[in-house]
């Protein structure tokens, strides 16, 4: 399949086709990582970085790579986890919470969902919490 193919979500097409692009998805599936208890952030590419840092635009798509391919849709989510969370626990919800809300708003059946933790994130001490530690 093509990778900026719309996707037909429409079986009866007696009032018209209805179509979702695939940037949809990603930012779908965006949101939906972020809403779990542990992820820190995803990761996007320098662009998206970049327009981020310099309060352009909030990239909700940012850190999800959607590809369609002839078996289904594949999703891959690029994250990164805070320290102290256990990564298979809240990779499986990452994988849950992005299949169930696609499924609520698209009615897409969804191939795989590959979540790729890479990197972890500490949270630096405050003074107050140094001093505390003296």
């Amino acid at each position: 399949m093509e990778e900026n193919h719309l996707l037909n979500v429409s079986d009866d097409q007696s009032l018209g086709r209805v179509e979702i692009a695939p940037e949809v998805i990603e930012v779908i599936a965006g949101i939906a990582a972020n809403e779990i208890s542990g992820v820190a952030n995803m990761r996007g590419n320098i662009a998206s970085n970049v327009t981020e840092r310099l309060g352009k635009k909030k990239q909700h798509g940012k850190g999800v790579k959607v590809e369609l391919t002839e078996e289904g849709i594949e999703i891959d989510v690029f994250t990164v986890l805070d320290y102290g969370v256990s990564i298979p626990k809240v990779t499986e919800k990452i994988q849950e919470n992005i299949r169930t809300t696609l499924k609520n708003m698209t009615a897409l059946e969804i191939l795989e969902i590959n979540v790729h933790v890479v990197g972890i994130q500490i949270e630096e001490k405050t003074d107050e919490s140094k001093q505390d530690s003296k």
